[in-house]
């Protein structure tokens, strides 16, 4: 029997990978065409021809018959549809590709720079105070300080021998995530909305896996602001829509309204300066033009009242337009949040670097 090798090389992959990576690339074909199986898979086989990813030991048919076999996705008369377990897997490899292009990534659950009577335990001990769980006792270090006291013969245990582990206060999160949806996200031959909804989902996903207690919740803003769940995300397309901000922040301050103490955030994704509002009549006001010091001064109002309810909100803006930019210094400072000027590729490094670090500055000023 003879066997045919292929040249070695240190980028070879083995088949699996090779699926691996294709299932991957398909999830992120699946995030810009909003959805649509038939029309990603089509990208995929051109994308095929042209670099050349199938073979006779992995063809296009066969990687269809994989994403069939692995339930991600079905047919559905003339088409093929994404399953839920198809959501799931766009949100897992868009968190993959997020976190492997950070140059830090953070780690743990939300911790603070203070010690106290938290979650997670610490190397360092202190003494015994009131209100210290009894479970946090290291003993070696109580029964030596007992010892050294009063020695072996006459061992007597007393509350001054105590010592406790510390412990790192964690904290629970609220957040919810405003993504613009307005025209401009695909003007001027710029995709910018298809790196936003990649980072959406791999928050999501962040959030679903390692901080399950946390809060999220996903807005959506154009000319009006309405809420999207979770799955619906890898759907959402831009349309013919102004930026009415100032919607999608009153109803974020809505939904955080009724997270109680947590710690509230918002997190809000934008091209363009707000061009947007409804009046008190209901009927949406709009100038695409300039900064509308009615439309401004109606957006800044809600940074005030966000600052109020002690909900941080901060700005990743995707463009670097002046109007924009002078609109969000203000509004930064009106609120006392954060902005961040980002390039679409670097958008998820600044989003998970915030969220991991959570800076608690309400905890903070009451210490």
């Amino acid at each position: 029997m003879r066997y045919r090798y292929s040249k070695w090389t240190p980028g070879s992959m083995t088949d699996e990978q090779r699926l691996q990576s294709l299932m991957s690339l398909f999830s992120y074909m699946m995030i810009q065409t909003s959805g649509d199986v038939d029309e990603a898979l089509e990208w995929l086989r051109q994308l095929g021809d042209k670099y050349g990813f199938f073979d006779r030991s992995l063809s296009m048919d066969d990687l269809i018959e994989k994403l069939k076999e692995q339930g991600l996705i079905e047919d559905a008369k003339d088409a093929y549809v994404l399953t839920n377990k198809g959501v799931q897997r766009i949100r897992q490899d868009a968190l993959r590709h997020v976190f492997s292009s950070l140059k830090k990534a953070p780690e743990g659950s939300h911790e603070t720079p203070y010690s106290g009577k938290g979650i997670d335990r610490l190397s360092e001990t202190k003494k015994w105070s009131f209100g210290d769980q009894p479970t946090n006792i290291d003993m070696t270090s109580t029964v030596t300080n007992a010892m050294k006291r009063e020695g072996i013969e006459d061992f007597t245990l007393k509350e001054e021998d105590l010592e406790v582990y510390e412990t790192e206060h964690t904290t629970n999160c609220a957040t919810v995530l405003m993504l613009d949806i307005s025209h401009s996200m695909i003007l001027y031959g710029e995709d910018r909305i298809t790196p936003a909804k990649e980072v959406a989902l791999a928050l999501s996903e962040l959030i679903r896996s390692r901080f399950p207690k946390d809060y999220l919740s996903l807005i959506v803003f154009g000319d009006e602001a309405k809420i999207v769940s979770l799955s619906e995300l890898p759907f959402l397309s831009v349309g013919p829509f102004h930026t009415n901000t100032r919607a999608g922040l009153q109803l974020a301050r809505s939904l955080l309204r009724r997270c109680g103490n947590s710690n509230k955030q918002i997190f809000m994704i934008t091209d363009g300066k707000p061009s947007a509002i409804f009046d008190e009549a209901g009927r949406l006001y709009k100038n695409s033009f300039g900064l509308d010091p009615r439309i401004v001064n109606k957006t800044l109002d809600e940074a005030v009242q966000c600052r109020r309810e002690k909900i941080v909100v901060s700005t990743f803006m995707v463009a670097r337009d002046p109007y924009l930019i002078n609109f969000v210094d203000e509004f930064t400072k009106t609120n006392q949040g954060r902005a961040y000027y980002s390039d679409l590729n670097n958008l998820g490094e600044f989003i998970f670097v915030d969220y991991l670090r959570n800076r608690r500055r309400k905890f903070a000023a009451q210490r």
